[in-house]
Parts: structure tokens; sequence; C-alpha cells
């Protein structure tokens, strides 16, 4: 019997669209909605007690709390976001903290080169640190000048849109630094270590269960 992963890698792709000028990596469509995907239940928050922890290879742990890390400089970008689940949305609008304005108050030993982002239900995904310092990795908190919806991530959500977005992982809660890599949730469970979508790193190789590419019916926003 193939497994729903097999299907998905045998599925035809389409090509890059011409008319987008390379944007649209290969194997995805375009959607105009917001598909939501995510694992486990929507978190609920008391924000009188939520925060971020740092944590790892760093001098000093901290924890930051909402107000503390909306008092840092904000930004807005405009990026084109890609799902492993062959979904690509373009032109979208963030709001939100650079990651390295943040990175900049803190006391991250130098042979740090990996973080592991933890986010809520019990979920976390590895990032490169150096793929955390451009100018369009975001501690997102708005998109189109709106709050994050729940369902999207709110309070506060990463953004890092040149890679797959399972690596912008909602909820987030911490950042842990590391010397050594090490996979995440779904880096454990048969997806890409690194997950470039214009080189097509879905998947590390093995076979796995996961939802076929019927995004178009999962919820919306």
């Amino acid at each position: 019997m193939i497994s729903k992963a097999e299907r998905i890698k045998r599925t035809k792709a389409p090509e890059p669209n011409a008319e987008w000028g390379g944007r649209v990596p290969p194997g995805q469509v375009l959607t105009e909605r917001f598909p939501i995907l995510h694992e486990g239940e929507v978190p609920r928050y008391d924000m009188e007690s939520w925060d971020l922890r740092i944590f790892g290879e760093v001098e000093e742990e901290r924890s930051f709390s909402y107000g503390e890390l909306m008092a840092l400089p904000r930004v807005r970008i405009d990026c084109d976001i890609h799902c492993v689940t062959r979904w690509s949305k373009l032109d979208t609008s963030w709001e939100g903290v650079r990651f390295r304005d943040l990175f900049a108050l803190l006391k991250v030993k130098p042979e740090a080169k990996h973080v592991m982002v933890h986010a809520d239900q019990d979920y976390d995904t590895n990032i490169p640190l150096e793929d955390l310092m451009g100018d369009d990795i975001l501690l997102a908190t708005h998109y189109n000048g709106l709050p994050l919806t729940d369902k999207h991530g709110w309070p506060l959500r990463l953004l890092v849109p040149h890679l797959y977005f399972w690596k912008s992982a909602k909820w987030i809660r911490g950042f842990e630094f590391m010397k050594e890599d090490r996979p995440g949730f779904w880096e454990r469970n048969g997806f890409h270590n690194y997950a470039d979508p214009f080189k097509e790193q879905r998947f590390s190789g093995e076979d796995l269960n996961i939802p076929e590419d019927e995004w178009h019916h999962k919820d919306y926003d």
C-alpha cells in the first residue's frame, strides 16, 4: 500500500509560473486565501504571565514579557510564503520585531550556530542562526495591518519566508541557542532539515504519514 507521503512525492508538480518571475517554487500552486494548518489545539493565553524565554548557549538566560518585546523597534515587510503542502501566497504583509534586533540584546555565546525555536503546543523547529539574521525575519504580531488571529499564531509567531512555512512557527515561546544542530518536531518526523522551497526540500527521505496536498479543504482566514 502506497503511503500518503509517497503519493505526494509521485504527484506531478506544476512548473514555476513564468508570469511571476520565478517567485513561485516548483511544485507549488497559488492561493489568494490563507490556509490554516497546525498540530494540536489553538492555545489560549493569560498575557500577564506570557513570556518569551532565551536559553541554551547564552551567557545569561532571560525572559521577555510581551510588553518588553512590543517596546522594541517595529518594522513592516512584504514577502511571499510557501507551504510544504504545495500552496504559495504572494505579497503578504507582516509587522513585528526583527529577530536580529532582539538578538542584539542577548548575550549569546560565539559558539552558538543553531537555534531551536520552541512553541506551543510542544512544538519545535530548528534553524541555522545565520538564517535568522536577515531583514525579513520577524517576530510577527500583525498580518495585513491587523493583529494575528489565534489560529495564525497570536500573540507571536516567527516569520522565515525563505524556508517552507513550517519553519515559521506559530505561538513561539522560546529560542534555544545551540552549538550543534538537532532536528525539531517535523524534522524528526521525516521532513527536510533545512527546507528550501526552491530546491523542493520537503522530505528527508523517510516514508511518513502526512496529509496530501488537499490544503484547499482546510480552514481559511
